[in-house]
């Protein structure tokens, strides 16, 4: 006689299981009852010969606003005073969101400035090098 095919999902390292289903199960995971952090589900199946496998999946769960710091960076060193930008944002809101600018102002990369640099002195270079008055001619 066969056993009876069966999934049980645990939450953390609880000793009751989450729910108990009959494969193939669609679970729905409902993360603003879990609180923010690490998590671990944990997943335990029996097949119809009765062999248990079990598969473990890290997750984070974070519903939390979305918190952005620019001028400090983890571990850095920094010396006397020092200018940090804080921002937070979430979607709890039922607004509509409209683009108005940057959420979290950021300056323009280095490597952004030294391509435009670089564009601009090619151009005045090819300009000085190439000009010459005899070369356009009118067509009229």
């Amino acid at each position: 006689m066969e056993k009876k095919r069966k999934v049980t999902v645990f939450l953390n390292d609880e000793k009751v299981p989450f729910g108990v289903f009959e494969p193939p199960a669609k679970i729905v995971l409902d993360t603003t009852k879990i609180p923010d952090g690490k998590h671990e589900l944990k997943i335990k199946a029996i097949s119809s010969m009765g062999i248990e496998g079990v598969r473990i999946i890290p997750f984070e769960v974070r519903n939390g606003p979305e918190i952005s710091v620019v001028g400090l960076k983890e571990n850095e060193v920094i010396e006397s005073n020092t200018s940090i930008i804080v921002n937070a944002y979430g979607s709890e809101t039922t607004e509509s969101f409209i683009i108005k600018g940057s959420e979290t102002p950021k300056a323009v990369p280095s490597w952004v400035w030294a391509c435009i640099i670089m564009f601009v002195a090619f151009a005045i270079f090819y300009f000085i090098t190439h000009w010459n008055i005899g070369t356009y001619k009118s067509f009229f």
